[in-house]
């Protein structure tokens, strides 16, 4: 063998390993860069699943005396879906409406009850008091209540979006 033909076949074969090298590094790229492109440039697909969630049975509910529901939420939060437990407190107003209200206070999001005894919710935090219709009574709350979007099914309750409530000044 002369040394132009080594010459050449070490030629060849280091491309070839050349060659080699740099094909995985290319698919290695690829295989990382592709997921990586959807990720960053494709949002998720938007569900629109129906948004009311069954909270409840509401036969039981008796008109001037909230009753606090729990009940569990899908929430989808771009990529991750997440079931959480949530609450809120229904009442049956005197027109025989049934409204939920969200379990935070307008104030600072402190969880707030129902005094049976005064007939009325009370914020501990910051003394808030709201009516049975979810207006502000006393306190530095500056708003009612928060409301879900309420439908009645039979005896079933379902529960849509949490809005601002309509009635937005103090009683």
């Amino acid at each position: 063998m002369t040394v132009e033909e080594v010459t050449e076949t070490g030629s060849t074969r280091r491309r070839f390993y050349l060659g080699m090298i740099y094909g995985l590094w290319g698919i290695i790229s690829a295989a990382l860069a592709l997921p990586s492109f959807v990720y960053l440039f494709l949002p998720p697909r938007a569900r629109h699943e129906d948004e009311w969630v069954d909270a409840g049975d509401i036969s039981r509910l008796d008109p001037k005396s909230p009753l606090e529901l729990v009940f569990r939420r899908t929430r989808v939060d771009g990529w991750k879906i997440i079931s959480e437990k949530t609450t809120a407190w229904v009442a049956k107003l005197a027109n025989g409406k049934v409204v939920a209200y969200g379990p935070q206070c307008t104030h600072l999001g402190c969880a707030y009850h129902w005094d049976e005894g005064k007939s009325e919710f009370i914020c501990p935090c910051h003394s808030t008091i709201f009516s049975i219709d979810g207006k502000v009574v006393a306190g530095p709350a500056p708003r009612p209540l928060d409301r879900f979007e309420t439908r009645v099914e039979g005896n079933k309750l379902k529960l849509g979006k949490l809005q601002e409530s309509p009635e937005n000044n103090k009683a």
